[in-house]
């Protein structure tokens, strides 16, 4: 069996759950509490972070490299593109979206020096994306994708990492809703996810 070694509030675990639970899979999630089991976790990952997926000899411990993982074995529903072009391309924008918005997500939760600094980054980011749901239902179209799976527990968080983006935000915010409203996201929340949200 499929073992997902999570933290009840990481964003990036909460990634996979998205993943785990869209695809219906048999597995099971392992909460983590980093702070009293950290020695515990090095042992699986030598990073000592979570999310980890531990499947009979394979560990795997980076989000992204997880859920690709998991979409390729368990092709349906396909969450990446089957097009190796576009498939590219929602590499490429993930890889970007990890560079420009979600590496200020640990800022933020470590609540730094650089916390205001990293909600404006977060802020500015988000800004930039809104015109794309003027026009389309998800990141890549029509077709929800490994990259909505990717922003959603960002955007489910937004308030509790307060950062509000306005009014101009609202076709962002009715994306952020139609995630929400998937079976697979609501089974992914944990109770303290549950509660970052009134």
């Amino acid at each position: 069996m499929m073992n997902l070694y999570s933290g009840t509030t990481c964003p990036f675990s909460h990634r996979c759950r998205i993943v785990l639970f869209e695809k219906g899979m048999d597995f099971q999630v392992i909460d983590v509490d980093l702070f009293s089991k950290a020695d515990e976790m090095a042992a699986i990952n030598p990073h000592g972070r979570v999310p980890v997926l531990a499947e009979r000899d394979l560990v795997l411990f980076e989000p992204n490299i997880i859920n690709e993982y998991i979409d390729e074995r368990f092709p349906h529903p396909q969450l990446m593109p089957a097009d190796p072009i576009m498939r590219a391309r929602a590499r490429q924008l993930l890889v970007g979206m990890e560079r420009e918005i979600f590496s200020h997500m640990e800022v933020i939760e470590k609540n730094g020096k650089t916390a205001d600094k990293a909600r404006q980054e977060i802020k500015a980011r988000l800004t930039e994306i809104v015109p794309i749901f003027n026009k389309q239902k998800f990141m890549l179209g029509d077709e929800f994708s490994m990259l909505d799976v990717a922003i959603a527990p960002l955007l489910w968080r937004l308030d509790h990492y307060g950062i509000d983006l306005g009014k101009a935000a609202a076709p962002l915010m009715k994306y952020a809703e139609r995630i929400f409203s998937r079976q697979g996201f609501i089974d992914a929340l944990t109770p303290s996810e549950k509660a970052m949200r009134k």
